[in-house]
């Protein structure tokens, strides 16, 4: 084999990580798929004068893709006039005058200034806007200081859930009313989990019609095809039907998991010279994402299953819950994990058999499960979404699982 031949793998392998990316949001608009309704309703609202979107769902759902490619999208309308700034990342210690200095050191204006002497000419300066922000800013000043400098911008604003202090809250709601009333030709775009749209809406309910509200559901069969078609193109290789239908069940309708098994699925085929992927590939890969998944979720599972007596159900029970069909906001009831634990262990365990196993999983054991509603009625979800697919690998690697179960349990969209 040449040095030609080896160098050819080795770009292709370099390549991969770079078209699938589990670890970090997608940045390219080349390699963003689906997502034509929230995309549209995004872009619609970033351009109408008094109007702001905020974009909620799951974790792991794409939000934060769909924002970094936002300009992406203005540019292909043609609105160049606009000034993008990156997207702002809030945390636990943002109060409302650090969230916008982050956000106003994104943007920079040009400011005349005066030179020395009776004949000075002006001087042109650029700074960050967060420069001539006041401090203790009201939403006012904010709205103010956009007024002037900022027209046509769009501002992204991510994980805004993250924010703890309430003041912060409630002067970024009334920031949202002042922009809107003011008719101020910036558009702020907010990120955050399906929880936060309630949380901003129930303090202000008159910016109800200020903001569009753009739930991201999972991804579609379909947008998760398009991820490895976007990916493998790239890369000039193709994929076996049966391979793209694993990667495509494992994944649940979340990309995080496309792209973990995209590229470690390309990488063993690229490590064995060949560019074309088959299931036995995609076997390799999910054993890898199964040592490769945060560390956190391989944990939080382990601790959850975790007994010193055997045949329990612990381990059945928390994979059959990650195959329970569950509402918009994947929530599932008792009842939802009962058919596919009979599926799983061959007996028909009744709801009593395994009532305490969630409960479990709700509290001591994680919690993994999120637990909500009355007794008799609770519904549970995961906490993190990203542990319902490794917990279905996990089922798979362990002979829990096979592909006829995962035919007849996957969501079907």
């Amino acid at each position: 084999m040449g040095s030609s031949d080896l160098s050819k793998w080795s770009r292709k392998k370099i390549l991969a990580g770079k078209v699938f990316s589990p670890g970090a949001p997608v940045d390219e608009q080349s390699l963003f798929a689906g997502r034509t309704e929230q995309v549209n309703d995004v872009v619609q609202a970033s351009v109408q004068r008094g109007q702001h979107a905020l974009i909620f769902g799951e974790r792991g759902v794409g939000k934060t893709s769909l924002a970094n490619v936002l300009s992406d999208f203005l540019d292909d309308i043609g609105d160049t006039n606009t000034l993008k700034s990156g997207s702002v990342n809030c945390d636990g210690q943002d109060n409302f005058e650090r969230l916008w200095v982050k956000v106003l050191k994104e943007l920079e204006v040009v400011l005349q200034t005066s030179g020395i002497g009776f004949m000075a000419q002006q001087e042109e300066e650029s700074v960050p806007l967060h420069t001539i922000l006041p401090d203790d800013p009201s939403p006012e000043d904010v709205r103010r200081l956009l007024q002037r400098y900022a027209e046509n911008t769009v501002i992204v604003i991510d994980e805004v859930d993250r924010i703890n202090n309430g003041k912060a809250k409630n002067l970024l709601v009334d920031t949202i009313k002042t922009l809107s009333d003011h008719s101020v030709n910036t558009t702020l775009v907010m990120v955050g989990v399906a929880d936060s749209v309630d949380d901003l809406i129930e303090r202000h309910e008159s910016i109800e019609r200020a903001l569009v509200q753009v739930r991201m559901p999972r991804m579609s069969t379909d947008e998760l095809s398009e991820i490895l078609n976007n990916g493998l193109e790239v890369l000039e290789m193709t994929i076996q039907d049966d391979a793209r239908r694993r990667i495509v069940t494992f994944s649940q309708g979340l990309p995080h998991y496309t792209h973990l098994l995209g590229k470690h699925s390309a990488t063993n085929a690229l490590e064995n010279e060949r560019e074309g992927i088959t299931l036995a590939d995609v076997h390799e890969a999910t054993n890898v994402a199964l040592d490769k998944t945060q560390r956190s979720i391989r944990k939080r599972f382990h601790d959850a299953v975790a007994t010193s007596y055997k045949d329990t159900l612990f381990v059945p029970v928390l994979v059959a819950c990650a195959l329970a069909e569950t509402d918009e906001l994947g929530r599932f009831a008792a009842v939802d994990v009962r058919k596919p634990l009979s599926r799983i262990t061959g007996d028909d365990y009744g709801i009593a058999a395994f009532s305490r196993h969630l409960n479990d999983f709700s509290d001591t054991r994680g919690p993994v499960l999120h637990k909500e509603g009355k007794k008799r009625r609770y519904r549970y979800r995961f906490r993190n979404p990203l542990m319902q697919p490794y917990a279905i690998m996990h089922g798979f690697d362990e002979g829990l699982v096979d592909d006829n179960i995962l035919e007849d349990f996957h969501p079907k969209n």
